[in-house]
């Protein structure tokens, strides 16, 4: 036996997630590898998952959280064998297929990947999937800087969402890289954390999320984009000739309300980031750029430790945006 949180669907009941004990038989058949999970975390889609507020669970019963690292127990697939630390995260885990919140978890090896050498289960859930996603915006970026001949330092880079896992993961890489990173919140008192991650400026997110001009003042040569709608299109209205913008959000909304104006007279790019079905070697890059590029002293200072119970009552609060930062759970709290 082992404990999981379980969402449900019944007629009598409604749609409901509990805290219950589980025996292994119940894995899904359709994986080929089973992990003894050691940590996951909350990310936001878990909590619309864990309160259905959205329509995330695609099936019933299932286990949400879309990310996990534990240890492989057994392994019909030839890449894995019992004793292998791994993570997992993304191709519909916690959606479709039952996902991390859980002592255990039977997956496809095939969405797994090696656990990096030098990082632990707890910290590969501290960055979660918000740190990979932070990071496959960071190389995006620097794709885009490299053949440009932009030099770190030499304009500001904006993160929106800051006060976000995506946002507060991106400023410690983007400051570690020599960046000048300016930080978007709505919560103008985490001012302090921010610096601490590494951001020169703290701005107030009312001064992106209205609408306005199809362009706009030049200040960025970079943005990573967690929120969309208004937000996003102001990014793009203000990044500088020939800069680049990667969207991987939509905190405001999944609206666009922008013209062609900054990307056909000003050149700039675009570039969707997209986490849940990244081939494997963009994936291992990211974890590996990850295990080596990010201070791990700031990524303490955005983590915040739960146990399985405990995740049951953070869902509400990280959909209500009053959690900052991280939130890693330790399933067998």
């Amino acid at each position: 036996m082992f404990r999981a949180l379980l969402v449900d669907k019944t007629d009598d009941a409604g749609y409901h997630c509990k805290l219950t004990e589980l025996d292994e038989a119940q894995l899904p058949a359709s994986g080929d590898v089973t992990v003894r999970v050691a940590w996951s975390t909350i990310n936001y889609k878990d909590g619309l998952a864990i309160t259905g507020k959205a329509p995330v669970v695609r099936s019933f019963p299932l286990v949400p959280g879309i990310d996990l690292a534990g240890t492989v127990t057994e392994s019909a697939h030839p890449r894995w064998k019992p004793g292998d630390r791994v993570l997992l995260n993304g191709f519909g885990v916690g959606e479709s297929h039952w996902g991390g919140l859980a002592q255990m978890a039977r997956v496809k090896g095939d969405w797994l990947v090696a656990l990096p050498e030098g990082l632990s289960e707890r910290e590969a859930m501290a960055i979660g999937t918000a740190g990979y996603t932070a990071m496959l915006c960071v190389m995006a970026l620097q794709r885009h800087w490299e053949t440009a001949g932009v030099a770190p330092g030499s304009g500001e880079v904006l993160v929106t969402g800051a006060g976000g896992g995506v946002g507060g993961v991106a400023i410690a890489l983007l400051a570690a890289m020599g960046h000048q990173v300016v930080a978007s919140t709505g919560r103008p008192d985490e001012g302090d954390y921010l610096q601490g991650l590494g951001a020169r400026e703290v701005m107030d997110r009312s001064a992106l999320s209205a609408p306005g001009k199809p362009l706009q003042k030049e200040r960025w040569i970079g943005v990573v984009d967690s929120v969309g709608s208004h937000t996003l299109a102001n990014a793009c209205a203000s990044t500088r000739y020939g800069g680049a913008v990667a969207a991987c959000g939509l905190a405001q909304g999944m609206d666009f309300p922008s013209s062609v104006a900054p990307f056909i007279l000003r050149g700039v790019t675009l570039y969707g980031i997209d986490s849940v079905m990244a081939p494997l070697a963009r994936r291992e890059a990211a974890w590996q750029r990850l295990a080596t590029d990010l201070d791990r002293s700031r990524l303490n200072a955005m983590t915040k430790e739960l146990g399985l119970a405990e995740a049951l009552a953070a869902a509400p609060a990280i959909l209500a945006g009053r959690v900052r930062g991280r939130l890693v759970v330790n399933v067998n709290a």
